[in-house]
């Protein structure tokens, strides 16, 4: 997230001073049990916080977006950074991989969004014209499109295959920090400081519903494989699970002592994982809403989470510059140690 974001200002140490603001209690144990964290292992890691990762759709990669203006590219078996690219002038704030794993979308600092080619080892298009920090960037189903949120308070929408600009979303009253397609692309949802999830029609570009639940920053956004929910992480501490027909709230989910950055649903869409500013990792059930683990081990803001394509995983991200991957019992009722992958990045 942008360093315009407060919680991000806020150091850890004055967690007692953020309880006063927010409302929210001190930064504490509060997760029951915990699961310790022990690395076993030191790979890899960037220069500075690491804002996101995404997972490639054969589970061969991750990539990482980072303060460190990189976006590395990881074996997901080995834990070593493949390779790197490197060509925003700023922080990367998101990175997500093409339905296709062939290239990334990542979003940056520097008022532009990158498309890279992983087979060219390069960026094929930089998406220019917004008017402030690309705070989200994700392809559309079919890899056709490319949506992006921007701290301008507009959503743009480019054609991949030429890198122009094809539209723009306009309806949020402010910054909108995040996007992402429907699983067939008929629609698009958006996240934003203004509090709203804004539902949109891909064909007509009309706003179809502003969802209104969180009571502060809307972070991200995330679609459960069906359609028929949406996730939404806030400032408020908690994640709403949206009914998409009705637009009201399902369930939400409740047990992080601040910020939550982001939600991610499970490939069965049975399960859901958050990072949050108060260091943990949660794992949900997404029927009932209960909390089957609280994750411990990163050090300061934990700004991403999410499951491998087969669901046995997680990995997540830090603004201690780590990424962390937790092995999952097949029961589900413990987790591993997360493996710590630390070596600085080329």
């Amino acid at each position: 997230m942008p360093n315009f974001i407060p919680c991000q200002r806020l150091a850890l140490a004055a967690s007692i001073a953020l309880s006063a603001v927010t409302g929210f209690p001190p930064l504490l144990p509060a997760c029951a049990p915990p699961v310790t964290a022990s690395p076993s292992r030191a790979l890899n890691h960037h220069r500075d916080g690491i804002f996101a990762i995404d997972v490639s759709p054969d589970g061969r990669w991750f990539a990482t977006a980072g303060r460190d203006g990189v976006v590395a590219l990881w074996d997901a078996k080995t834990g070593e950074v493949a390779r790197t690219f490197k060509g925003h002038s700023g922080q990367v704030l998101r990175v997500h991989f093409s339905p296709d794993g062939k290239r990334l979308v990542s979003a940056g600092g520097d008022k532009s969004a990158r498309i890279w080619d992983l087979e060219q080892d390069k960026a094929v298009h930089v998406l220019k014209g917004h008017g402030h920090w690309v705070c989200d960037a994700c392809f559309s189903p079919d890899g056709e499109k490319v949506a992006t949120a921007c701290a301008d308070r507009l959503v743009r929408l480019w054609d991949v295959e030429s890198g122009k600009m094809s539209g723009q979303l306009k309806g949020h009253t402010a910054e909108v920090w995040g996007v992402a397609f429907h699983p067939d692309g008929s629609q698009l949802a958006s996240a934003s400081k203004d509090g709203t999830v804004r539902l949109w029609d891909m064909k007509s570009g009309e706003e179809i519903k502003t969802l209104k639940g969180h009571t502060k920053d809307v972070y991200t956004v995330a679609w459960r494989a069906d359609g028929g929910q949406i996730a939404s992480s806030s400032h408020d501490g908690t994640v709403n699970l949206w009914n998409v027909e009705t637009g009201e709230i399902d369930r939400t989910l409740k047990g992080h002592t601040g910020a939550v950055y982001t939600p991610a649903w499970s490939p069965d869409g049975k399960r859901l994982v958050s990072a949050g500013h108060d260091r943990t990792v949660c794992v949900w059930d997404a029927g009932t809403g209960e909390r089957l683990h609280c994750l411990r081990g990163h050090e300061n803001d934990v700004y991403g989470a999410v499951f491998d394509r087969d669901g046995g995983r997680i990995v997540s991200c830090s603004q201690d510059r780590t990424v962390r991957v937790w092995e999952l019992k097949t029961n589900v009722t413990g987790v591993r140690p997360g493996v710590k992958l630390s070596q600085r990045v080329p």
